[in-house]
């Protein structure tokens, strides 16, 4: 099998080490192409205004300045020898993808330039918060391999990429795996905090609250709030069934006027 990585952290980050670890364990050729520096949040950006350059860091590893969405498209398209991979695992994340945060991951995105490309993707997290151990994704590295393994076996539907997290709980404590769908908080966590630098101009510094919701029976939420392993099940057809069959019933045809 061989196995494209990718992250949105970083070339340097440790969840690419925990992602290398989690390749290896499953076997085959392991090639790596991850972004020069981090881009969280990035989503499916492509870099379209700007040069992108390739850092070739060791046999089978490239670092890119640019986005998850090009590593995975020049890795699949022009860095990697032979044949396409079997596989793109993206992540390890360091924080979890979870509910709406999947639009804007970065993380998420390298799953599914895969997908568009016509290979199976999986995006994976490690959720983190009070009481992380010293080795944060000890629970990502003992879990992955054996899920990934059977999703593998298993297979799933071309047009969607698997989003898995894991809790912020040590492994001896994890004993459960959920496949659930994709929650919607009832709490805003997102923020912009004001400052000002040392020359006095204002600046915003843009992070996120750890601050629950109540999310419902089955969620990514709810699973990682009590401790499972979640997996999602993700596709990009942003369609609302509901609202066209509504819609229909008012436009079509000649466009109204005023």
């Amino acid at each position: 099998m061989r196995i494209l990585l990718t992250n949105d952290d970083g070339i340097n980050a440790p969840g690419l080490v925990a992602l290398e670890n989690i390749a290896q364990a499953l076997g085959g050729e392991v090639w790596v192409c991850a972004p020069e520096y981090e881009q969280s949040g990035a989503s499916r950006a492509l870099t379209l205004a700007d040069p992108v350059r390739v850092r070739k860091v060791a046999e089978r590893k490239f670092a890119v300045t640019g986005t998850p969405t090009d590593c995975v498209f020049l890795a699949l398209t022009d860095l990697m020898d032979g044949a396409a991979p079997d596989l793109v695992l993206s992540g390890v994340n360091r924080g979890a993808n979870l509910a709406e945060d999947v639009t804007m991951s970065g993380t998420v995105a390298g799953a599914i330039e895969a997908m568009a490309m016509g290979v199976p993707g999986i995006a994976l997290s490690q959720t983190y918060g009070p009481g992380t151990s010293a080795n944060m994704f000890e629970a990502s590295e003992i879990f992955a391999p054996g899920i990934v393994a059977k999703l593998m076996a298993t297979g799933w539907p071309s047009d969607v990429v698997i989003n898995l997290n894991f809790p912020n709980a040590p492994p001896e404590t994890i004993s459960q795996v959920e496949v659930t769908r994709q929650g919607f908080r009832d709490v805003r966590v997102r923020h912009a905090e004001k400052r000002t630098d040392l020359r006095g101009r204002e600046y915003y510094w843009m992070g996120f609250r750890h601050e629950l919701s109540k999310p419902a029976e089955g969620t990514d939420l709810r699973a990682i709030y009590e401790g499972r392993i979640s997996v999602t099940p993700l596709h990009i057809d942003l369609t609302h069934a509901g609202a066209i069959h509504d819609l229909k019933k008012v436009l079509g045809g000649a466009p109204p006027k005023l």
